[in-house]
C-alpha cells in the first residue's frame, strides 16, 4: 500500500436502496441518477462527494444527488428508507452496525451497514482547537469547552477518544452542545467553544484558521505508548498517520486517523448496483482524485481491506476480480458478519422482552452477548 500511514493493519473488532421505481441496473453500469448522503456543506466529506458527482455527470452520464445530513442520524435514515442508495458517512456507521449510542435507542439496533470503499488521503482526524484556547496538548483541554453535536454519537465519541490520549473524559471537560457539525464550528469562530472534532481536510477547518482566533493541530506522539493504549482502547479503528495534508499544516507531524469517508450501504442493496458504483468510482478516479483535499484518498491502493466494518458482496466481487482481495481480507470480513448476526440475535431477544431502562438494558443485553462469544464490547456504556 502506498502513502505515509503507518499501522493500516488496525485491531479488528471481529477478532476482538432500492432504485427508482422502474429503474434497472447492469452489472457494470449504473442508472442515470444514484443518491448519496454525505456531511454538511463544508465538510470534507460533502466537498469530495460534489467532485465524484461531477467526474461521474462528465465521465458516465450518471447524475449524483448528494444530500447533506448535520449528524449521523440524518445521514442514515434516509438511507435506511431508501430515499438514497448510499451514503459517505464517518465512523458513526461503525456504531450503527455495533448498536450503540444514539443506535442503541429503541428505534434502531444494530444496523446491517457495510462498505464499498474508503478514503485514506494523507490528512488527519482529530481536534481542531482555537489558535487563542492556550492548548499546546491534549492534556491542556482539561477544563476548555468543547463541542457535542446531537445526534452525533461518531463524533462525539471520537472526540472522547482523543481526550482519552491523555486519560481526559468529559467530565473533565466542559461540553457545549450543538445542534449540527455546521454550527459546532460556526461556535468556535465566535468564541462559543475552544475545541471540535473534524478532518484536516474539511472546508469549515480552513474557515478556522482563516478566523481571527486561528486554529492549532494537537501532536499524538508516537512514543506515548499509554496514550495510544488509551486512544486505541476506545476507538481500535484509528490508526497512526503522518498528517501531511490540511488547512494550516505547514509541515507534517505525528497525529491519528481513520478511513473517511467511508461509502457504506445496507446489507439488502443490489449487489449488482453496488458492484457497479464501486467500479466506477475506481473508474473515475483520475476525473475526481483532485476535485477536493482528501478526494485522492479513495485510490485502490489505499484501501484497508480488514478494518472494522464488512464489505458488501457487490463490493467485494470487484476486489476479487481487481486481484486485492485476500484470504486474510475473506476471514475479517466471514468474522465481522459472524459478530453482526450475534448482535442482532441479542437485540431481537433483548427487544421481546425490553427493561423498563431500555437502554441500560440493551447495553447489559449486548456486553453479555458479545463477551458469551468472547469478543470485545469496545462501547459498554454510553
Amino acid at each position: 500500500m502506498s502513502g505515509n500511514i503507518s499501522g493500516r493493519a488496525v485491531a479488528v473488532f471481529a477478532a476482538g436502496c432500492v432504485l427508482a421505481a422502474g429503474a434497472t441496473v447492469q452489472a457494470q453500469s449504473l442508472p442515470s441518477n444514484i443518491a448519496w448522503t454525505a456531511y454538511d456543506v463544508g465538510s470534507s466529506g460533502y466537498s469530495q462527494a460534489v467532485g465524484i458527482g461531477a467526474a461521474l455527470k462528465n465521465e458516465r452520464g450518471v447524475t449524483l444527488r448528494v444530500l447533506p445530513g448535520k449528524n449521523d442520524v440524518s445521514r442514515l435514515v434516509p438511507l435506511r428508507e431508501k430515499k438514497v442508495q448510499f451514503s459517505a458517512f464517518g465512523v458513526g456507521a461503525v456504531q450503527a452496525m455495533e448498536g450503540t449510542d444514539t443506535f442503541g435507542s429503541k428505534d434502531w439496533g444494530p444496523q446491517d451497514v457495510q462498505i464499498l470503499m474508503m478514503s485514506n488521503p494523507d490528512s488527519c482526524s482529530q481536534l481542531l482547537v482555537a489558535g487563542d484556547a492556550g492548548v499546546k496538548s491534549v492534556a491542556d483541554l482539561r477544563g476548555k469547552r468543547v463541542a457535542w453535536v446531537k445526534g452525533a454519537p461518531g463524533l462525539n465519541h471520537n472526540a472522547y477518544s482523543i481526550l482519552q490520549f491523555a486519560g481526559l473524559g468529559w467530565d473533565d471537560v466542559q461540553k457545549v452542545e450543538f445542534g449540527g457539525y455546521g454550527g459546532s464550528f460556526d461556535g468556535l469562530i465566535d468564541g462559543q467553544v475552544d475545541a471540535v472534532f473534524t478532518v484536516s481536510t474539511s472546508g469549515a477547518a480552513l474557515k478556522v484558521f482563516s478566523s481571527p482566533r486561528g486554529g492549532t493541530w494537537l501532536t499524538f506522539p508516537y512514543a506515548d505508548e499509554a496514550g495510544w493504549n488509551r486512544m486505541l482502547e476506545a476507538s481500535p479503528f484509528y490508526f497512526k498517520q503522518m498528517c501531511r495534508e490540511g488547512a494550516g499544516i505547514e509541515k507534517p507531524f505525528e497525529a491519528v486517523a481513520y478511513p473517511y469517508p467511508v461509502l457504506i450501504a445496507y446489507k439488502s442493496q443490489d449487489a449488482d448496483l453496488v458492484y457497479a458504483m464501486t467500479k466506477a468510482m475506481y473508474d473515475t478516479y483520475p476525473a475526481y482524485k483532485d476535485s477536493a483535499p482528501g478526494a485522492s484518498g479513495w485510490a485502490l491502493d489505499r484501501q484497508v481491506m480488514s478494518w472494522s466494518m464488512p464489505f458488501h458482496d457487490g463490493a467485494v466481487r470487484y476486489y476479487k476480480e481487481a486481484g486485492t482481495w485476500t484470504p486474510e481480507a475473506q476471514a475479517n470480513n466471514d468474522a465481522l458478519h459472524a459478530r453482526h448476526k450475534i448482535l442482532d440475535d441479542a437485540w431481537t431477544a433483548y427487544s421481546a422482552a425490553p427493561a423498563d431502562d431500555f437502554v441500560a438494558g440493551w447495553q447489559k443485553a449486548r456486553v453479555a452477548a458479545l463477551e458469551g462469544a468472547g469478543l470485545k464490547p469496545i462501547w459498554r456504556t454510553w
